[in-house]
């Protein structure tokens, strides 16, 4: 036995501070070893209520590291751990926490006084198969719990990131007497909310519950808030009712009169004021509200281009106009959270916050949007209609509309964010408005004449920018924009850094000079010392295809360097960055990536990945997972869209891997290639991207390019000291080269994880 794992296991085990309860199965809970599955799974989870139970071996009271490691076979699952505290198991008191596949899951919880057993519901609400690795507690001393806490809180939390643990502790002291609550209180609380939830629809309701209040100001915080602002917007709200019932109208309108923030005011159309049922639901308010009053601005009827003319007439007193469908309630703070970020962000011409549904009274559903994303933007309008328009900019786009019920949202987006700076649109990270949902409309149903995109929208605005290209539709999707190459398609090499590793070379290598249908290309095989006898020969032979070149690299592996000397010794158009380990599957692949690569607003393109099971290897990286960046959706099954199905959507995303990325070679020489020095072998390609992101160019992901990924099997594991230390040295030299962005992912949302890849909740 060595010291260490005397130190670490034994004496706490021994002193009663290392323990691990002694589990046995009740419920919808069974045996797989006579299955086809026991070779992987132990157990089967036949139902909801599946779950172990432990009266023996429980945890000291106080605080305790909670271990666990659950290997199953869900794309996403959360364990869920209640302890009796004599009256039996409450859910109330349920913590949860996510366990991905091949990871030890790890928090701290407070074991309270006198349990009498603890419940573990391995895969929470969810059927499936698993195996229990690890379960056990290691009891902390309070003064190392909150220390632990606040660090977690200065990576994890999107209030506290990278503030440092001493500033978040004097917030937290301060909060605490704002709001007479107990600071270590308060503290539990954040930290609790810095955990992944599991899948957003199937954990909402507890994030709800548990996490929301946190986040969202009280009632008290919001009038010192207000105060505080020297300037105050105002917003118009209009309604899109044609065809509503009266009660949808009704639901709307008391959302409004219920805002926290009073500078708002209902718009209604002269046809509405027509109306009979919308008088009198007007009139009641009334009665009910007498300020209400003030809040309402009728149009007048006076004919032709009366629309037109009565919102100029408004545009002095309005600064932002949204338009909602009856039956769509904004949240309490919705008005709040846009005069708020509208006083941070003057110059800002949209606004556009989270949404979810409600479902029978329920709210569910969530759309966690990412900051500005325009190649989102042309396949589904991701901004739904949480969204409040610059009203004097708006006046150059509704001169054709003849009342709210004619705009299309999805036209009217791209045509209002067209040529504005980035800058000028900001996105709200609170969810702001609760949606209507009916049996009748889509789930992802976002705009008010279609499934939350349109394609003629799309093709009109595309057709009158000139741009070539073939817009079609993905059913209940979205749109899918094909851009076309020039009547010469550019040329590309791809550069493949290898040694040995034959096996995975040459089917690497064949599979792209058979399958691929893109005209123009050439592949460069880069040499790293290879000794194998039968990879030199294959390499000897594949040097007469005509396609085919190799270079020979006779210096220690550095992936930066490999790829930097390879570009130097080709004059293409286009670079591509392509591992030993990948073989494409639709031989369009190269075609897709090449006619964004040449798009002069796009930088670096990045391809849809699996591993060799079909699962997602890469859908794009995302920034700060796991304290560094990550790979969006992974592992998820190869049919299932992600999250607002972003995996079937061409989109904007902060980085993309190097195992499949194509860039103009001009852009990669301006950039300076890849960091040889200082990031020889991981985050170079991240690195890459940001530099290139940093120049002001959009990077991209499109998921019509699809390869497999034998991930990391010519390199190795980082598994002996010399490459943890280099790795080491290479993740402080990435996060302090680009700290800021660390903090925030403009593609993601900090509403999302940043402890695990698929886009649970954070």
């Amino acid at each position: 036995m060595t010291f260490k794992t005397f130190f670490l296991e034994t004496l706490p085990l021994k002193l009663g501070l290392n323990t691990s309860p002694r589990l046995s199965s009740i419920g919808m809970v069974k045996c797989s070893a006579d299955d086809d599955i026991s070779a992987i799974f132990s157990w089967e989870s036949t139902g909801d209520e599946a779950y172990f139970h432990s009266e023996k071996a429980l945890p000291r009271v106080g605080f305790n590291m909670l271990e666990i490691e659950i290997e199953h076979d869900q794309t996403s699952a959360a364990a869920g751990i209640t302890f009796d505290r004599g009256n039996g198991f409450d859910r109330r008191n349920t913590i949860y926490l996510a366990v991905r596949r091949g990871r030890v899951a790890k928090r701290i919880c407070y074991v309270p006084w006198g349990i009498k057993g603890i419940r573990l519901e391995p895969l929470s609400g969810k059927k499936g198969s698993f195996s229990i690795r690890r379960f056990r507690f290691i009891w902390l001393t309070p003064r190392f719990a909150h220390s632990r806490m606040l660090r977690r809180l200065n990576y994890a939390d999107r209030h506290f990131q990278g503030a440092g643990e001493r500033k978040i502790y004097t917030a937290l002291r301060q909060e605490s007497q704002e709001e007479g609550v107990n600071w270590r209180r308060l503290l539990t609380a954040y930290y609790e909310g810095t955990f992944a939830r599991g899948a957003p629809n199937f954990n909402y309701a507890l994030w709800r519950e548990q996490i929301e209040p946190l986040r969202e100001p009280s009632n008290n915080r919001v009038s010192i808030a207000i105060e505080k602002l020297t300037e105050h917007s105002n917003f118009g709200i209009a309604i899109a009712s044609q065809g509503a019932s009266i009660d949808d109208v009704a639901t709307t309108v008391d959302s409004l009169i219920a805002q926290r923030y009073s500078r708002w005011y209902l718009l209604v159309t002269a046809e509405q004021n027509a109306d009979s049922d919308i008088q009198a639901l007007l009139a009641q308010r009334l009665e009910q509200h007498e300020d209400l009053a003030a809040h309402l601005l009728i149009q007048p009827s006076d004919g032709d281009g009366a629309f037109y003319n009565w919102i100029t007439s408004l545009s002095d007193q309005l600064d932002y106009i949204s338009v909602l469908a009856a039956g769509d309630a904004l949240a309490s703070n919705a008005t709040y959270h846009l005069a708020a970020h509208s006083f941070q962000h003057p110059d800002a011409a949209l606004l556009y916050g989270d949404e979810d549904r409600r479902i029978d009274g329920e709210r569910s559903l969530p759309n966690f949007k990412p900051e500005w994303n325009a190649d989102l933007l042309l396949s589904v309008n991701y901004m739904g209609r949480a969204v409040a328009f610059s009203s004097q900019r708006l006046l150059q786009f509704i001169q054709p509309i003849k009342s709210f019920e004619d705009v299309d949202l999805h036209a009217l987006l791209l045509a209002f964010t067209d040529a504005l700076p980035k800058e000028n649109i900001q996105h709200v990270a609170y969810i702001i408005l609760h949606r209507r949902y009916s049996d009748t409309t889509s789930a992802a149903e976002l705009s008010p004449n279609g499934p939350g995109y349109s394609r003629s929208a799309v093709s009109q605005f595309l057709k009158e920018k000139n741009a070539d290209v073939v817009v079609s539709e993905q059913i209940g999707v979205g749109c899918r924009v094909q851009w076309n190459l020039p009547e010469t398609p550019p040329s590309v090499t791809l550069l493949i850094p290898t040694r040995d590793m034959v096996h995975m070379l040459r089917p690497c290598v064949n599979r792209i000079l058979e399958l691929t249908d893109y005209p123009n290309f050439d592949i460069i095989i880069l040499d790293n010392q290879s000794s194998d006898p039968e990879a030199l020969a294959y390499l000897n032979d594949i040097e007469h295809e005509a396609r085919v070149r190799v270079l020979r690299w006779n210096h220690p592996f550095n992936y930066s360097a490999v790829n930097n000397f390879g570009a130097r010794h080709c004059q293409s158009d286009i670079i591509g960055l392509v591992n030993n380990d990948i073989e494409p599957i639709n031989s369009g692949w190269l075609t897709e990536m090449v006619s964004h690569a040449i798009r002069p607003e796009i930088g670096c393109v990045g391809a849809k990945l699996y591993y060799p099971d079909d699962t997602l290897q890469h859908a794009g990286v995302i920034l700060g997972l796991g304290g560094v960046a990550g790979h969006a959706h992974r592992f998820f099954p190869r049919s299932e869209g992600g999250f607002q199905n972003r995996l079937n959507h061409i989109q904007n995303l902060s980085a993309v891997t190097a195992a499949c990325l194509l860039l103009r070679r001009d852009l990669f020489e301006k950039v300076g290639g890849l960091e040889e020095e200082h990031l020889p072998v991981a985050y170079n390609d991240v690195d890459l991207c940001l530099k290139v992101r940093e120049l002001g160019y959009r990077n991209l992901w499109t998921p019509f390019a699809e390869l497999y990924h034998h991930e990391s099997v010519s390199r190795g594991a980082d598994d002996n000291p010399a490459k943890k230390a280099r790795a080491k040295r290479e993740v402080d030299y990435f996060r302090g080269r680009w700290a800021d962005q660390l903090l925030h992912d403009p593609a993601y949302n900090p509403n999302l994880t940043v402890s695990f890849e698929d886009f649970s909740l954070r």
